[in-house]
């Protein structure tokens, strides 16, 4: 940043009022050089309004807003404003050639960090499909590509990580990181806020609070004001404290140089418990589900042609805590639905409905193998459909349906107004009719609805769609003390981190594998994927679970465009190849045989470690394996 920067934005006692409602009331903020500023409050509060009105998009009710002489600015709304007749190569690269547009870096960059490649493989003409009937989370890529492949003095984002997946989400930080426009990014994603963001912007009740720092900092610092001011409710107050004890104690590095004061922070977490027992959450797990939860023994999975899962052996058992990862279109959508839809066959029950499972999509299909539900399970599957309510019912009314009160475990009850207000619908918000909600505020009583069911065992696809941070921590606080099995699908890496205990990621080769490194694990593998794809070699992450083989050198150049490999090479390069694959064909065994013990012991915390230690040292060996299977594939 510029010893003096210079001032981009003014906002000068900026008022914005819709019906009886301030958003802004007399905000003054200004935006420099250099600038990375997150945008963070609940929904309804104004973020977006705040967003559009620094970026001239709306007029202000009072006060004044100011941009620098030739500012250069770039905005990525909610709503994209494609022309649906045209091509995406039209609205991206404009009238350039090929040659012109493929011999810029940063096109280049921004085409395969977030298609996948130069060519927007998946696509189904590539850059010449035409825009209209791609899917919404398609044309807010095309969007986010157009804006970024141009050079801006600022620019604005309003929920960029939307319909991104977690490899998309860790590009676009790092673009961003390295990007010299100023930046102001309105996003619940709280892992890309810390790295992306030195400053915060609280939107509160029509008012602006600044935060220097990323996300860890503005937890720290927020929890540091409601402590010394005494402003806000104990309950809220305690949240903070509770996530800031948990970013403090063992959670993955939020940011690579903190700036918070540590003394301050280990002052004010000083007596609070860790979030959650395991062990105490696992005994009462038990006592609820019995040792059988869900079984898979030999799964094949498919949704339509498409073969998603070969053959996979699991077991979620009581108390489980699963985060799901993986690429998109790999199936971890239906391998929930199967699941869901073997407990309501169970049941007896049709699998449609906000209760079991979410409607649309790809039915999920298990042609041959054998998923066995345990005969306690009682699923809630929140899909990343919005379940559709009568809207003339109020909220309170739409809980009440499923039932008056619920029981939380260890003794802890709420009714449904209680319930109701630990989601953000406080008394008048009860009473507001269904029809009248926001898409977040429809997705929270969504959640409300399934948690008051009582579920032991939770399927969230996505839960944190139009969900407000705030919000987050009222879900990540009821789920830590929520005796069941869990199964989370999310992009949002903080969320996956922060409830759950395991990571198994889908990596589109037909297995599941768990990931003792989760995410960060998970981008590594995927890393080393793309670029072994790249150079037409096998993928680095070992044969499949299912016991797959690693490809052939011939059929790995086949499929890259390149020529088969010389009839020179030595008789003996081909027998230590063939004897390498005999050797990974053991290993995978081993490991599949490792993982089917982990799962059956799942509660014997100590001899889970020690399997785990064996899986690591198997990991180590595969790579060496494949290692030298590429050096004599490349001789």
């Amino acid at each position: 940043m510029a010893a003096n920067p210079v001032n981009l934005v003014n906002l000068e006692a900026v008022g914005k009022i819709y019906g009886t409602r301030a958003l802004l009331d007399g905000v003054s903020l200004g935006v420099s050089e250099g600038d990375r500023i997150g945008v963070v409050g609940r929904n309804g509060d104004g973020k977006t309004t705040l967003v559009r009105t620094l970026a001239k998009l709306e007029e202000p009710d009072g006060g004044r807003v100011t941009h620098s002489g030739g500012l250069r600015l770039g905005v990525l709304t909610q709503h994209d404003s494609l022309d649906p007749t045209a091509t995406v190569r039209h609205e991206v690269v404009g009238d350039l050639a090929d040659h012109e547009w493929a011999g810029v870096a940063r096109i280049r960059d921004v085409l395969t960090g977030l298609f996948g490649g130069l060519g927007l493989p998946g696509f189904p003409r590539g850059l010449d499909t035409v825009i209209g009937p791609l899917s919404g989370g398609e044309r807010r890529r095309i969007a986010l590509a157009k804006l970024l492949i141009e050079e801006q003095d600022l620019i604005v984002l309003d929920e960029p990580t939307n319909h991104l997946d977690v490899e998309g989400i860790a590009w676009l930080a790092g673009h961003l990181r390295a990007r010299r426009s100023a930046l102001v990014c309105v996003t619940h994603d709280r892992w890309f806020l810390d790295q992306v963001c030195t400053r915060m912007w609280d939107v509160q009740r029509g008012t602006v609070h600044e935060y220097e720092g990323g996300y860890s900092d503005y937890v720290f610092a927020r929890a540091e004001r409601e402590r010394i001011a005494a402003q806000e409710e104990a309950k809220r107050q305690n949240l903070v404290r509770k996530e800031l004890a948990w970013l403090r104690r063992g959670a993955p590095a939020r940011t690579s140089k903190p700036r918070f004061r540590i003394e301050a922070a280990n002052a004010l977490i000083e007596g609070e418990p860790e979030p959650r027992d395991t062990s105490e959450l696992m005994r009462f797990a038990n006592s609820r589900l019995g040792k059988t939860v869900f079984d898979l023994e030999g799964v094949t999975v498919q949704a339509g042609e498409k073969l998603l899962l070969k053959q996979v052996t699991w077991q979620l058992g009581p108390g489980d805590r699963i985060g799901l990862v993986g690429v998109n279109g790999a199936g971890k959508t239906s391998l929930l639905r199967a699941l869901a839809r073997s407990a309501a066959e169970r049941e007896g029950v049709e699998t449609a409905g906000a209760g079991v499972t979410g409607s649309g999509g790809a039915s999920a299909l298990v042609p041959e193998g054998r998923i066995t539900v345990g005969k306690t399970v009682r699923l809630a599957y929140l899909s990343q459909e919005v379940a559709e309510l009568d809207p003339d019912i109020r909220v309170l009314e739409a809980v009440e349906q499923v039932r008056s009160r619920v029981d939380l475990g260890k003794g802890r009850e709420m009714t449904a107004s209680q319930l109701c207000e630990r989601f953000g619908f406080v008394k008048e918000k009860q009473w507001t009719p269904v029809g009248d909600l926001s898409g977040g505020e429809r997705r929270r009583l969504q959640v409300l609805r399934l948690l008051m069911d009582e579920p032991n065992v939770l399927f969230l696809d996505e839960p944190t769609n139009d969900l407000d941070i705030e919000t987050l921590t009222q879900l990540e606080d009821l789920l830590d003390g929520w005796p069941g099995s869990l199964v989370v699908i999310s992009h949002d890496r903080y969320f996956v981190e922060r409830t759950t205990d395991r990571v198994f990621a889908m990596l589109g080769d037909g297995t599941l594998r768990m990931l003792p490194g989760g995410v960060e694990e998970y981008l590594e593998r995927r890393a080393e994927q793309t670029a072994a794809a790249t150079q037409g070699a096998p993928r680095s992450g070992g044969a499949a679970r299912s016991g797959g083989r690693a490809a052939a050198p011939e059929t790995a150049a086949e499929r890259a465009g390149q020529p088969a490999r010389s009839a020179g090479v030595s008789r003996a390069a081909q027998k230590e190849m063939q004897r390498i694959e005999r050797q990974l064909e053991k290993v995978e065994q081993r490991e599949a045989a490792l993982h089917a013990e982990m799962a059956e012991h799942a509660t014997d915390f100590e001899r889970v470690a020690g399997l785990d230690g064996q899986l690591r040292e198997l990991s180590a060996q595969r790579d060496e394996l494949e290692s030298r299977w590429l050096e004599l594939a490349d001789d």
